[in-house]
């Protein structure tokens, strides 16, 4: 039988302390005792938060916000670097664009599997420690990656970078949501995923120097050496806020809390619309964000700067996005904002292969970015809509499955149809097509939802 864990309420006469030291004593183990006292110290500091509010939200939850900000900064600059460095690492390992895909793909296998995991993990246990950890786990996948000789290894290096990535979005919308009011919600989800679009663009500044001056092995150690930093300001900064869920007496409870969950998230038509929507955007999203800069370098023959600023500019554009149509989504709703990116997206994508000008694809890369910024904080958004709060992680993770499913297959089947056709027209095109039907998908759930009401 499950040992007992004791509540986190404690007498407050005896003092945190007091009543971790007491835990130490009772035999429990020093890790175990030291998450729990970071626990209680969390709520302390979350009760007097209540009591110093600026513009309606809590110092911490500013603090949570900024912590926030850095950390998808540097996980999407991570992931998206990828593509940034791509047409320097092609040569220099000699694999094909299928191989390359399948690099990539490993990175959203990692992330995949383990999202969901980590963010039923943030809803019942430490936000402040998953955080911690695996944005050191990004990093060190990231530091690897500038020592990366071949195919197999790239996947491996780059895999690890992408289980780091995993408690670098569902955990941080999730906490994020429950620190800010509820009428603020798009708003802070959209200043914090603005992270994205100032972090991508910088980096897609730094990397063309820093590759110009070293090599594309340099560029992987800068991105490595700023996610070990952020991890350290997620300690210092993240502090996990007061739930009641949080007081679950007993493993055996806890399991039956996630196992409960599954089932009713399963069984809800909502779940599984959005979640089919989410998929086709993760299809979408890869086929730029791998093979543009390849793309303008190869059939367009750009420099390697020029190329490279074709992905700083989505990312750049996707600021605007945030904060128009992010904050837009509170008034006309989520789903509305939902297929309107989806058509910008798949539109885009065939107007990036249409004309070989560099004019055209910035104004096309541009529009893009309009919705590619404003398609995350908005699907999170919509999980704290149609779900209990206590749910957010836990179905954010979950539909995280459904987006690294459409990213796994998308470089990989593109790659292959640049191989074997020598030509980037069929992969922009399954990418117009999958963002066309993201939007097809949400037309149909709004009309479903408009007959139940």
């Amino acid at each position: 039988m499950d040992a007992p864990i004791p509540c986190l309420a404690y007498p407050e006469q005896r003092g945190a302390a007091q009543f971790v030291a007491n835990l130490g004593d009772q035999g429990y183990s020093p890790v175990w005792v030291f998450l729990k006292g970071n626990e209680i110290e969390d709520q302390e500091q979350s009760a007097a938060d209540q009591d110093s509010r600026l513009f309606g939200m809590s110092r911490r939850a500013y603090a949570i916000i900024l912590a926030g900000f850095f950390t998808v900064s540097i996980a999407y600059s991570i992931r998206y670097g990828y593509g940034m460095l791509l047409p320097e690492m092609l040569p220099s390992l000699d694999i094909s664009k299928t191989q390359a895909g399948a690099i990539f793909g490993t990175y959203f296998v990692m992330y995949t599997v383990f999202t969901p995991v980590l963010g039923i993990l943030s809803d019942l246990f430490n936000y402040r420690l998953l955080l911690t950890l695996f944005a050191g786990i990004l990093g060190l996948g990231a530091l690897l990656m500038a020592y990366v000789t071949g195919f197999l290894q790239a996947c491996l290096f780059f895999g690890l970078a992408g289980l780091g990535h995993a408690a670098c979005w569902a955990p941080v919308a999730s906490l994020v949501q429950k620190w800010v009011p509820n009428d603020k919600r798009g708003m802070m989800l959209s200043v914090v995923s603005i992270g994205i679009g100032v972090g991508v663009p910088l980096w897609g500044t730094f990397l063309p120097v820093i590759v110009s001056a070293f090599n594309w092995r340099a560029g992987w150690m800068g991105m490595g050496f700023f996610a070990m930093a952020v991890a350290v300001m997620n300690f210092i900064l993240i502090r996990n806020p007061g739930s009641p869920e949080r007081e679950i007496t007993s493993a055996r409870q806890r399991t039956e809390f996630v196992l409960d969950l599954y089932r009713a998230l399963l069984k809800d038509k909502r779940f599984w619309i959005v979640g089919t929507a989410y998929l086709l955007v993760g299809f979408n999203v890869l086929v730029p964000f791998t093979f543009l800069p390849v793309y303008a370098r190869e059939s367009l023959h750009f420099d390697y700067a020029t190329s490279t600023r074709l992905i700083s500019l989505i990312a750049f554009f996707g600021i605007a996005g945030q904060l128009t149509l992010g904050t837009l989504s509170d008034r006309m709703g989520r789903v509305h904002v939902l297929m309107l990116c989806g058509l910008i997206m798949g539109t885009a994508c065939l107007g990036m292969s249409l004309f070989p000008d560099e004019w055209w694809l910035y104004g096309m890369t541009s529009f893009y970015g309009l919705a590619y910024g404003a398609v995350w904080p908005v699907y999170a958004a919509t999980a704290a809509d149609l779900f209990h709060s206590s749910q957010t992680g836990s179905v954010v993770g979950l539909w995280t499955v459904f987006l690294g499913a459409g990213a796994i297959v998308s470089p990989v089947i593109c790659g292959w149809t640049i191989d074997i056709t020598g030509a980037y027209t069929w992969a922009f095109l399954l990418g117009m097509a999958s963002g066309l039907a993201s939007t097809l998908c949400l037309a149909k759930s709004r009309i479903q939802a408009a007959h139940q009401a």
